[in-house]
């Protein structure tokens, strides 16, 4: 997977097929906000994409307060979105349940 900053008609593409997943203000990120039953639930899922984060080399910026999980993804090198963010996001949303 490559570090290349996609396009802007790219993201929005990726995004159509990502839900929940948004263009951030700037344009350079895309984000999305998860709210689960609990803390425990959204610690599990925090464990589950570090896991997957850390073997793809690519890690999210992310905060979480009590039940909700609030992620941006970006490729700081390549200075915005890149197919590693989408890839991520795609496994974020499978690992959610949606």
């Amino acid at each position: 997977m490559t570090r290349e900053k996609l396009g802007k008609d790219a993201v929005l593409a990726a995004l159509a097929e990502l839900g929940g997943w948004s263009l951030a203000e700037d344009g350079a990120s895309i984000r999305r906000s998860f709210g689960f039953k609990n803390f425990s639930e959204a610690f599990a899922f925090m464990t589950r994409v570090a896991l997957a984060a850390e073997k793809m080399d690519h890690h999210p910026d992310w905060s979480n307060v009590y039940k909700t999980v609030d992620v941006t993804l970006n490729t700081h090198d390549a200075g915005g979105v890149t197919a590693l963010d989408i890839e991520l996001a795609k496994k974020m949303n499978r690992y959610f349940g949606g």
